[in-house]
């Protein structure tokens, strides 16, 4: 006998964005595009230093995009604290092409992942708070 192994779950995604000189984010979102098994939404605020327990208490797995950490560090900044208060669970994603991904994110981080899809679905499915 087989059980349906299907994840029903839609996963509520912080994706880090801005300045982004390498396109990563449309990369990466094609990336999740991709893996039509795999449901997702995507929660984004004008300003996640004061977004609040209403945004943040629905949000399943914040993806930090190391690639785009040294033109967006306040951002960055922003999202590594909700995740500590909020308790949600780091993705971190290497930069494009490279292994090396900024010390200060991968000490938060739950997982390090690269660009294969089934890799970064399987990180955002098993990600557990670290802290």
């Amino acid at each position: 006998m087989f059980e349906d192994e299907r994840d029903e779950k839609i996963y509520n995604l912080i994706i880090t964005n801005g300045i982004d000189k390498k396109n990563e984010y449309g990369q990466f979102t094609e990336k999740l595009y991709s893996k039509v098994d795999f449901r997702w939404k995507e929660s984004m605020s004008g300003a996640y230093a004061t977004a609040g327990d209403a945004f943040y208490n629905k949000v399943d797995r914040i993806i930090l995009l190391a690639g785009l950490y040294n033109d967006n560090k306040e951002l960055f900044d922003d999202l590594l604290n909700a995740s500590e208060t909020y308790e949600i669970p780091i993705v971190l994603v290497r930069p494009m092409g490279l292994e090396e991904v900024p010390e200060k994110l991968e000490e938060k981080a739950a997982t390090i992942v690269g660009w294969n899809a089934n890799c970064i679905v399987d990180s955002i499915k098993d990600a557990h708070e670290t802290m």
